[in-house]
């Protein structure tokens, strides 16, 4: 249902609602060029992977873009849009489309990355410009699960106002034009090259502004990426009331190359016997010490 109502969205001009909804298209009645200047294909050994280009209707913004078949917003100034993502072992392909009432252009480039599997990679992205979908990510540590049960409050929580993980995670702030700090369409990153056994909570908590009142926050998870264990996930789920915090997914790293996802909203209750008993439990708990910045609608 909401991919229809996004495409719906799309299909109308800007000037018939001055409140946004869904994704923008730009003003402009000649269909585009859009141009990559990077990545320009062939082999790297670079871990991040540069997008970078411009895009000839200046009145567009954001364009979107795929990444071996994971959707993305950009923004855009004065026509050009530039950001780094984590690479993907091996092959990655690189899609970036632009629309306006003229129509959608696209470019693409294929780049293959000569660097080690990534196990763990989260990307948040939201529909809306101005808006905050912040992301959160709760980290095992040695006191957070005992005796099959979990204590959220002993995490590691890693968010923007404190991005050092623990174990060795890297977060990524949103950067909107060299300003890691206005509310936008994202991404928001985090990757964990070597993440340790244990389960992992990922979160978004909504703030708008202005006269914005919803979004649609998407969550591209993948582990194991571009080897045979490979696990990919994506979670959209709306949010409305401002200072909602809300449970995306849970991630249990079992070792050995191998993990399990549970998206709430989505999946059976897990039944391995690696997660904890308790997980209703561990979010009420969660609520009620004020943890993630919001109401805790979990």
């Amino acid at each position: 249902m909401l991919p229809v109502l996004l495409a719906v969205l799309l299909a109308q001009t800007p000037a018939s609602n001055p409140r946004q909804q869904g994704v923008p298209i730009g003003k402009g009645k000649t269909l585009p060029v859009v141009t990559l200047s990077a990545p320009s294909g062939g082999w790297t050994v670079d871990r991040m992977m540069l997008i970078e280009g411009t895009v000839s209707d200046t009145t567009i913004d954001p364009v979107v873009v795929s990444i071996n078949g994971d959707r993305y917003l950009m923004r855009t100034y004065r026509g050009r849009f530039s950001r780094k993502f984590p690479a993907a072992s091996g092959k990655n392909v690189v899609t970036v489309m632009a629309t306006n009432q003229a129509g959608t252009a696209r470019t693409q480039a294929t780049s293959y990355a000569q660097i080690p599997p990534v196990p763990f990679k989260v990307v948040l992205t939201s529909d809306t410009d101005g808006v905050y979908t912040d992301l959160h990510l709760y980290e095992p540590t040695d006191a957070s699960a005992k005796d099959g049960t979990l204590d959220v409050r002993k995490m590691a929580h890693v968010y923007w106002a404190d991005t050092a993980s623990p174990s060795g995670g890297t977060f990524f702030l949103n950067s909107q034009g060299g300003d890691f700090d206005q509310p936008a369409y994202g991404p928001y990153l985090y990757i964990h090259r070597s993440p340790p056994k244990g389960v992992y909570l990922v979160a978004t908590n909504y703030w708008p502004s202005g006269d914005k009142a919803h979004t649609v926050a998407t969550l591209n998870l993948s582990l194991f990426e571009g080897t045979p264990n490979e696990i990919r996930r994506m979670v959209r789920i709306p949010l409305a009331t401002p200072g909602t915090t809300r449970v995306l997914a849970w991630v249990n790293m079992l070792g050995d190359g191998q993990a399990e996802v549970f998206v709430p909203s989505q999946d059976p209750r897990p039944k391995h016997a690696a997660w904890p008993k308790n997980l209703d439990e561990a979010l009420k708990a969660l609520q009620s010490n004020g943890d993630g910045g919001g109401e805790g609608e979990y």
